[in-house]
């Protein structure tokens, strides 16, 4: 399978699909990929350039030749990717080319390849996308080139777990307690890098604790895979977990089918605090997961679409009215989309980068904001 995809030899939105539910191999793709070509190509022809869809002064008069950079084929992010793709060249003038690449390391390493110049477009959350701004991440400096385009693409939520074993042997039912007794608690999660285990992190630090203090009291962190966390909290051998996921995440889902699962409900205070951190109020529903009867309160940080600052404005007006006007499109392709909101899509707290001014242009045409 090449790393490399053009939109003119790009999946149709079958195809696009197909490979996010699937994850094919490679002969299976590029059959697919054949099969669209000419659909592709003349769907191409057909359409009308910039200049006769958008006009003033966002008008792209000449093809533009944009990188798209995102997770492997078969992730969620690729069937996002491919699908924005498809949108964004129907919008330019004929030849343009968006070069859907699957470089991204992640939602967290999105912003510093973008900031790197190896892509003009990623897709992040909204969350690290702040954090590499503002004090930057992974042990790079804050970034300078990073700007928003449109934030709150799906759902996403910051998930507390314990055991039920470790309930009824401590009584202790929320994380808070938990600090304020300074237990011995032993925690799973995330490798270090990964989305799930920087919110971890999140969570303690806006409790005033850290790793290191867990530890102190006897207690344990361990880093690992989703895998090795559900066997750890299934077999007895850890008592909790934080992580950061899409509602009804497999790894999650089996855990709570499988073993008897305690859901702690965040305060209030330390749900504000992580708003304070870039992420956003949400809630998950009752019966997300099996056992969960009551709805929880908590945070979560959506994906958001990231673009250089480089971009010149009329490109990256005519890629948000693109994208906001084709929602429907982005539902058929992948339903977690449907969360997607355009009139509040330019909110900050959904951006966690600064808004590029060619979006912001489009935003305020519309009234969504002032």
């Amino acid at each position: 399978m090449k790393k490399t995809m053009k939109k003119l030899f790009a999946f149709g939105m079958a195809g696009v699909m197909a490979a996010g539910l699937t994850g094919c191999s490679g002969s299976t793709q590029e059959t697919t990929v054949a099969a669209s070509v000419t659909e592709a190509q003349a769907d191409t022809q057909a359409g009308e350039s910039a200049a006769s869809q958008t006009g003033g002064a966002y008008t792209v008069t000449e093809p533009v030749e944009i990188t798209f950079a995102t997770q492997d084929v078969g992730t969620t992010a690729y069937v996002y990717a491919s699908t924005m793709a498809n949108l964004f060249t129907d919008a330019f003038p004929n030849g343009s080319v968006i070069d859907v690449t699957t470089t991204s390391p992640g939602g967290v390493g999105s912003p510093v390849i973008l900031e790197n110049n190896q892509c003009n477009v990623t897709i992040s959350n909204g969350a690290p996308a702040k954090w590499a701004c503002e004090t930057g991440i992974l042990g790079n400096p804050p970034t300078e080139n990073v700007r928003g385009l449109a934030g709150g693409l799906d759902k996403a939520i910051l998930n507390v777990i314990f055991t039920q074993s470790f309930v009824d042997k401590t009584g202790i039912t929320t994380v808070e307690e938990l600090v304020a007794q300074k237990y011995p608690v032993r925690i799973a999660v995330k490798s270090s890098g990964a989305f799930g285990e920087l919110a971890c992190n999140k969570v303690l630090e806006v409790l005033g604790v850290s790793y290191e203090d867990v530890e102190s009291w006897g207690g344990s962190v361990t880093q690992t895979g989703s895998d090795a966390i559900v066997s750890l909290l299934k077999d007895g051998k850890a008592d909790m977990t934080i992580d950061h996921i899409a509602p009804g995440q497999s790894a999650t889902s089996e855990l709570c089918m499988t073993a008897d699962m305690y859901f702690p409900q965040l305060s209030d205070d330390t749900l504000e605090k992580l708003t304070k951190e870039g992420f956003d109020y949400t809630v998950i529903p009752a019966g997300t997961w099996s056992g969960q009867d009551a709805e929880i309160k908590t945070v979560g940080s959506p994906q958001v679409i990231l673009v250089s600052a480089e971009l010149d404005d009329a490109t990256v007006y005519t890629m948000t009215k693109a994208l906001c006007e084709n929602t429907q499109t982005l539902v058929n392709a992948s339903a977690a989309l449907e969360a997607f909101d355009p009139e509040t899509a330019w909110e900050p707290i959904k951006l966690g980068a600064p808004i590029h001014p060619g979006a912001e242009a489009y935003y305020k045409e519309m009234g969504y904001m002032e």
